[in-house]
């Protein structure tokens, strides 16, 4: 495990995002101080901490609905610091947001088409859709039903799903699992385990800091809006500061 301010993964060469010294505020009232993330090609990153953190506010600069105040974001090579959100998903990064955000009156088939939006390619929009549904097999077997209708498990892997529909490089979750059941938490969990495992590139902001690090290649650790820890998922969950202030124990 490496300490705040160290680069563990400068070693594995170009990431697909770098994310460098970024401040940003709300307002009068800073968030973030220096805060710094990489993800490369097919990686799963967490970033944990405490309430209060960063950790949204920092997926918030990366997909456009904060502009950070001082520091870079670069994916694939460019910059996208200060792009609107719309300009960063045509770049080919999705972004599934806290909250189950679904359109309720909208079928999962609605929903699902309304990810492809962005696609210059229409016709890759129903290979995608059955792409889809083979990871969240319960979504194909209720094509017609009314988004407002399903459970919370079922509206997270809609919201999921709708964001595979863009055909992304990378995904960005914002607490996945949030008011779960443990049932459809656990779910929720597997189907992110078989998109890294088809090679998706992930970076996830999670509550469940213990079953986000269990996933994950590597993970950071956000406190006071400042980086403190980064390493493997496995080094931080093995680690005694972080069970002790982290993970309850």
């Amino acid at each position: 495990m490496w300490e705040a301010g160290e680069d563990p993964a400068a070693e594995y060469g170009e990431p697909l995002l770098r994310v460098r010294d970024i401040d940003a505020s709300y307002g009068k009232v800073q968030i973030l101080h220096d805060v710094s993330i990489v993800v490369h090609p097919a990686e799963v990153v967490s970033i944990i901490g405490p309430n209060g953190a960063g950790k949204s506010t920092v997926l918030k600069s990366i997909i456009g609905w904060l502009k950070p105040s001082a520091g870079e974001v670069r994916f694939g090579g460019q910059s996208i610091a200060g792009m609107r959100a719309d300009q960063v998903v045509r770049r080919g990064i999705a972004f599934v947001p806290q909250g189950r955000i679904v359109f309720k009156e909208m079928s999962v088939t609605e929903n699902l088409e309304m990810g492809a939006y962005s696609l210059s390619d229409k016709s890759r929009a129903k290979p995608l859709m059955e792409e889809v549904f083979s990871v969240f097999p319960r979504l194909g077997e209720r094509p017609r039903q009314l988004a407002g209708t399903m459970s919370g498990g079922e509206q997270q892997m809609l919201a999921m799903g709708r964001a595979m529909m863009s055909e992304p490089r990378m995904i960005l979750m914002d607490e996945p699992s949030l008011g779960l059941a443990p049932m459809f938490m656990e779910q929720v969990f597997e189907r992110i385990g078989e998109l890294k495992a088809q090679g998706m590139t992930l970076l996830i902001v999670e509550q469940n800091a213990a079953r986000s690090l269990s996933i994950s290649d590597r993970a950071y650790v956000l406190e006071l809006g400042r980086n403190r820890f980064t390493g493997s998922g496995e080094a931080l969950l093995a680690d005694d500061r972080v069970r002790k202030l982290y993970l309850g124990g």
